[in-house]
C-alpha cells in the first residue's frame, strides 16, 4: 500500500503555524524515482504539500493552496476543476472525518495529481456482484467520490492502518503550443461581418466625463470633428440603455476600472449609432485618472469582445449528443426541490467556484426596494439571516445592486457592504439576479484576503447567476403561495376568533396569542384611550412564560413607541438598547466593577441576561388603527440576533388591521354597555324598604345580553302613615324601548300614591300619561297594591289587577288560590272603570306576585302556566319569603334549558307565623 507519499521522503508536519497550513514546493529532478500506482508513462517534475487542522476555515485554506501552486506552474486550465475536487475531499477529512488533512500536489508532464490524506481509515468493503453506492448528491457528505469518479482521469483511494488517501489525477488538456485561447477554425460564410476597413474609435475621458482625445476613426465613424467633442460630457452623444426605475448609465461605466458592452453614440447627422465598447480605467503620469474607450460598430464586436468562459466540459462520461444543463452544471443534479435547499447549495457552489471564504444570496422584496438575506456560508448565518439591506444604498456605481460590482479593498470603502461589517472579509464581488429585466436577487462571494476580485471573476459569478435566476424566482414563488396559503387560513382563523368575542381584556389575549410564536417569539400590546392619553402598557406575552414578567418590568421602564399612523411594521431598537444596558449594568455590579465592592454573582444575573437576550433581536411596532385613529400599537419581537422576514411583517401588518377593530368593537361595545347598564339601574327602585311585621323578597331578570332592566319592573315604596305601596307590572316588548316606559310607569305610580290618591285612580291617571305618549306608547299589565301591617300580626292588603297574571296567595295548610280577580289592562282604552280588591294575610300565608315570563316559560310545546305555578307554590308551605321566591326562580330554570326570552319578576310577601319547633 501507498501513502501517497514520494518513497524515502519524511511525511510533511501536520502542526500548522498561527493556523496557516505548513507549505514545501520542492522540483524534483529528471532522475527520480516515479510513485508506486502512478502511470509509468509520466515523471514527476515538482510537488507541494501542506497540513491543514480539522476546521471548517481549513477548506478555504486548503482551495487557496491548490489555486496558488497550480497557477504557479502553469495549469490554469484545470485549476477550478483541481480546486472543486480538493473543497470537497478535505471538507470530508476536517469536516466529517474530524480529523486533520495532508494535502499533496504532484507535477508531471501529463498533468497534476492530488492526494488527500486523512487519519479516518476505516472502509467499507462491498458486496461481490453489487454495485458500489456512493450515496445521494445532496448529502452533506460522500460527494467527493462522485466528483472524482465524473472529473477526474483517474483516481483511488489507498488504506494503511492509521490513515486513508483519496487520490485523483487531471490530465492537461491538448492545446497547440503558445495558444493562450483560440476558437474553432470556421467556414468563410461564418465569419463575422465587416466592413472594408474596421475602424476602431479611441476616445479618452477625463475624471470629470468629458472627452480629452478623439482619434480619426472616431471622427469616420460618427462624424464629429475632434475639435467639435472635446471638453464636452461623452453623456451628451451616448445613448445609454437605461433599465426602468434605475440611474445607472454611462457616467458609472466610465467609473469601473474594466467594462465591456453595447450601448449607442448620437452622430453627427442625429442617428444613433450601435457599438460595442471596451473601458480600461488608467492613470496619467500626474496620477489623475481617466478612462480608454475602444469604439467598434455592434456588429463588430468580435474584433474587442472578451470570449465568454463557457462552463466546464462534462467530462462524467455523458454520451455523445446528450445535452447538458448549465444549471445543473452550477447546481448539481438533482436539484434540492425546496428554496432553503436550493440557495444554501447555490452559495456553496458560488464560493467553490470563485474560491472565496464566504458568500451570501439574497432576495429583493416584491417591491424591489429591500434585499433579504436568505442564505449564507462562512459567515454567521444566525445572524445575518432574513436581515434586508436597500437596493439602492447611495448614488453611483457601488451603491446599487442592480449591477455587478467588485470591491477589492473593503477597508477603503467603510460600509460599502453593510452585511460584511465586522465579518474580517476584505475584497467582495456581487452580481444580481435578473428575470426578464426584474431584479429578483443578489448573489456575492467575499475573501479575507484584499484585491482577490476582478471584474473576470464578476462575469464568471454573473453568468452562474444568469442560470439559476429562473430556477430561484420560480421556487421563491413557491414558496410564497404557500406562505400566502397559510397566511390566508390563518387569518381567516383569527378573524373568527376576534370576531367571537366583544370583551376587551379578551381580546387582547387573543391578539397576543395568535402572534406568539407564530409570529414573533414575544409580543407587547399598548393601549391609547383617547387622544389625549398615553400610550399604555396593556398585555405582554413570551412563548417561555418565566420571561413574561422580565419583560413587562423592562419595557415599563421604556418609553413607549410614538403612536404613528403610518401603516406598515417600523424598527423599534429602545428595548434592546435598554435591555443591553441593564444587563451590563447587573454584570458589572456582580464583579464589582462599578466601583462598590467585589461580590460573589447575585442570582438575580441570569433573570437579567436572559430578558436581554429575549429581547435583544429586531423589534418591530405595527400602529392599530381603527376608524381613522390609533387606538394603540402591537409590538412584536426576536431574541438576540434574529430578524423578520418580509412576509411575517405583511401577515402581522393584516393581523393588526383586524386586531385594531375588535380592540375598538370591544371598546365601544364596552362603553356603550356600560351607559345602557347606568341609565337601567337609574329606572330599578332603591333599596327596598323594611316592613314590620312583613318579610319582602324580590327576585328580577330582565332578558337580553347586556340588560340590566328590561319590560317587567316592580316597586315597594312608603306612603303615608305606616302603608306602603307595592307593583309589579310588565310593559309590551323588551329591551331599552320597553325600559322607557317602564321609568314612566314606576315614578308616576309613587308620585300619584303619595297624593292620597286611592289604586283605581292611580291607575286610571297612569293609563291617560301612556296614551298621551302617541306612537311611543305600549301597553302595560300592572298589579298595583297598597300593604298595611295590622296590630294583629295580619296584613291588608288592596290591590288591583289590571290585566296582570293573578297574584297568588299560599296559606299555611298548603292551599293555593288567587287573591284577585282581572280588569283591563293600561295603555289600550281611555275610559277605565277600575276597582280594588282587599286580601287579609294571615300569620304564615304568602303573596306571590309575578310577570308573565314566568307563567309562560317553554320548552318545546309545554308551558309551565298559572297551575305549574300553583303545583310549585304549594310546596312552599312554612318558607321564608326569601326562600319561597328562590324556589319559584329554580323552578322556573329547570323547566327549559334555553335562555329565557322574556324578562321576569317575582316578588314574595309573607306574614311570618308561628316558628315551629
Amino acid at each position: 500500500m501507498t501513502t501517497g507519499l514520494i518513497p524515502g521522503e519524511q511525511p510533511p508536519d501536520p502542526r500548522p503555524t498561527d493556523g496557516l497550513p505548513q507549505q514545501r514546493r520542492e522540483p524534483v529532478g529528471q532522475g527520480a524515482m516515479p510513485v508506486e500506482n502512478r502511470s509509468r508513462s509520466s515523471v514527476i517534475t515538482a510537488r507541494a504539500a501542506a497540513s491543514f487542522e480539522p476546521v471548517g476555515r481549513s477548506v478555504a485554506s486548503a482551495r487557496s493552496f491548490v489555486r496558488d501552486t497550480l497557477q504557479g506552474w502553469g495549469f490554469g486550465d484545470i485549476v477550478d476543476d483541481a480546486v472543486v475536487l480538493t473543497s470537497e475531499l478535505v471538507t470530508n477529512a476536517v469536516v466529517h472525518a474530524g480529523t486533520s488533512a495532508d494535502l499533496l500536489c504532484l507535477r508531471s508532464d501529463v498533468g497534476v495529481r492530488i492526494e488527500v490524506a486523512d487519519r479516518y481509515p476505516e472502509r467499507e468493503v462491498p458486496l461481490q456482484g453489487l454495485p458500489v453506492n456512493m450515496g445521494s448528491p445532496d448529502r452533506e457528505g460522500g460527494r467527493g467520490l462522485q466528483l472524482c469518479a465524473a472529473l477526474a482521469g483517474h483516481w483511488g483511494v489507498d488504506y494503511t492502518p492509521t490513515h486513508k488517501t483519496v487520490w485523483f489525477q487531471l490530465d492537461l488538456p491538448e492545446r497547440p503550443v503558445g495558444t493562450r485561447t483560440a476558437g474553432p477554425s470556421l467556414p468563410a460564410h461564418l465569419l463575422p461581418l465587416a466592413d472594408a476597413r474596421v475602424r476602431v474609435a479611441v476616445v479618452q475621458v477625463d475624471r470629470g466625463g468629458s472627452v480629452s482625445a478623439w482619434n480619426e476613426d472616431a471622427e469616420e465613424l460618427f462624424g464629429y470633428t475632434a475639435e467639435q467633442v472635446t471638453g464636452k460630457p461623452l453623456t451628451d452623444f451616448a445613448a445609454w440603455p437605461h433599465t426602468p426605475g434605475t440611474g445607472t448609465g454611462i457616467a458609472d461605466a466610465l467609473r469601473l476600472s474594466r467594462w465591456e458592452g453595447s450601448y449607442g453614440i448620437r452622430g453627427a447627422g442625429g442617428r444613433v449609432i450601435p457599438v460595442y465598447a471596451s473601458h480600461l480605467r488608467v492613470r496619467d503620469t500626474d496620477g489623475e485618472p481617466s478612462t480608454v474607450c475602444l469604439l467598434v460598430r455592434d456588429h463588430e464586436r468580435a474584433v474587442l469582445q472578451t470570449p465568454l468562459r463557457g462552463p466546464a466540459s462534462d467530462a462524467s462520461g455523458v454520451s455523445e449528443g446528450q445535452s447538458t444543463d448549465p444549471f445543473e452544471v452550477f447546481i448539481g443534479s438533482p436539484a434540492p426541490d425546496d428554496l432553503d435547499g436550493l440557495l444554501q447549495r447555490t452559495v456553496e457552489r458560488a464560493r467553490d467556484m470563485l474560491d472565496g471564504d464566504s458568500a451570501f444570496l439574497l432576495l429583493a422584496t416584491d417591491d424591489e426596494t429591500e434585499l433579504e438575506v436568505r442564505a449564507s456560508t462562512g459567515l454567521p448565518s444566525a445572524r445575518q439571516r432574513f436581515a434586508r439591506v436597500p437596493v439602492e444604498a447611495g448614488p453611483g456605481r457601488y451603491g446599487s445592486a442592480r449591477m455587478p460590482a467588485v470591491h477589492e479593498d473593503l477597508t477603503a470603502v467603510p460600509g460599502a457592504v453593510p452585511l460584511l461589517n465586522g465579518t474580517g472579509m476584505r475584497s467582495v464581488v456581487t452580481v444580481p439576479l435578473k428575470v426578464e429585466g426584474r431584479l429578483t436577487g443578489s448573489l456575492g462571494v467575499a475573501a479575507e484576503a484584499p484585491g482577490r476580485y476582478s471584474n473576470e471573476e464578476a462575469l464568471r459569478l454573473q453568468f452562474a447567476a444568469d442560470r439559476i435566476a429562473l430556477a430561484v424566482e420560480s421556487a421563491r414563488l413557491g414558496e410564497l403561495e404557500r406562505l400566502r396559503r397559510g397566511s390566508l387560513s390563518f387569518l381567516v382563523e383569527a378573524s373568527d376568533l376576534l370576531a367571537g368575542t366583544l370583551d376587551r381584556d379578551q381580546t387582547l389575549a387573543l391578539m397576543a396569542q395568535m402572534t406568539v410564536p407564530t409570529l414573533a417569539t414575544w409580543c407587547a400590546v399598548y393601549t391609547i384611550a383617547d387622544q389625549a392619553s398615553e400610550p399604555y402598557l396593556s398585555y405582554v406575552l413570551h412563548e417561555d412564560e418565566e420571561l413574561i414578567d422580565g419583560i413587562k418590568s423592562l419595557l415599563s421602564k421604556v418609553p413607549p413607541p410614538d403612536p404613528v399612523p403610518t401603516p406598515g411594521a417600523r424598527v423599534w431598537s429602545a428595548p434592546a438598547e435598554v435591555a443591553h444596558q441593564a444587563a451590563l449594568r447587573t454584570s458589572m455590579r456582580s464583579l464589582g466593577l462599578s466601583g462598590g465592592p467585589t461580590r460573589q454573582v447575585t442570582p438575580g444575573i441570569g433573570p437579567t441576561l436572559a430578558t436581554a437576550s429575549a429581547v435583544g433581536g429586531e423589534t418591530v411596532v405595527l400602529p392599530l388603527v381603527a376608524r381613522n385613529r390609533v387606538i394603540g400599537m402591537l409590538t412584536l419581537g426576536k431574541p438576540t440576533d434574529e430578524h423578520f422576514r418580509q412576509e411575517i411583517l405583511e401577515l402581522a401588518e393584516d393581523l393588526s388591521r383586524r386586531a385594531a377593530l375588535a380592540l375598538d368593537n370591544a371598546r365601544l361595545y364596552s362603553e356603550r354597555t356600560a351607559i345602557s347598564q347606568s341609565l337601567q339601574r337609574s329606572l330599578l327602585p332603591p333599596e327596598l324598604p323594611l316592613i314590620d311585621g312583613v318579610e319582602v323578597e324580590v327576585i328580577y331578570r330582565a332578558a337580553g345580553e347586556g340588560n340590566e332592566v328590561g319590560g317587567d319592573f316592580y316597586d315597594l315604596f312608603p306612603i303615608s302613615d305606616g302603608a306602603y305601596g307595592f307593583a309589579i307590572g310588565d310593559v309590551c316588548g323588551t329591551g331599552p324601548n320597553a325600559a322607557a316606559v317602564t321609568g314612566l310607569a314606576r315614578h308616576a305610580l309613587r308620585l300619584l300614591a303619595r297624593e292620597g290618591l286611592s289604586g283605581p285612580a292611580v291607575l286610571e291617571r297612569l293609563n291617560s300619561a301612556i296614551l298621551d305618549e302617541g306612537a311611543r306608547s305600549r301597553f302595560l299589565t300592572l298589579l298595583y297594591g297598597e300593604l298595611r301591617p295590622q296590630a294583629d300580626g295580619s296584613a291588608e292588603l288592596k290591590v288591583v289587577c289590571a290585566g296582570h297574571p293573578l297574584p297568588l296567595r299560599l296559606r299555611q295548610d298548603g292551599t293555593v288560590e288567587p287573591a284577585a280577580e282581572p280588569q283591563p289592562l293600561l295603555g289600550v282604552l281611555e275610559d277605565l272603570e277600575l276597582y280594588e280588591q282587599t286580601v287579609t294575610l294571615d300569620p304564615g300565608d304568602v303573596l306571590l306576585c309575578v310577570t308573565d315570563g314566568v307563567t309562560e316559560r317553554r320548552e318545546g310545546s309545554r308551558m309551565l302556566g298559572d297551575d305549574g305555578l300553583a303545583d310549585v307554590l304549594t310546596t312552599c308551605t312554612g318558607l321564608t319569603a326569601g326562600a319561597v321566591a328562590a324556589r319559584i326562580m329554580r323552578a322556573v330554570e329547570r323547566f327549559a334549558t334555553d335562555a329565557p326570552s322574556d324578562d321576569m319578576a317575582i316578588l314574595a310577601m309573607r306574614v311570618p307565623g308561628v316558628q315551629n319547633d
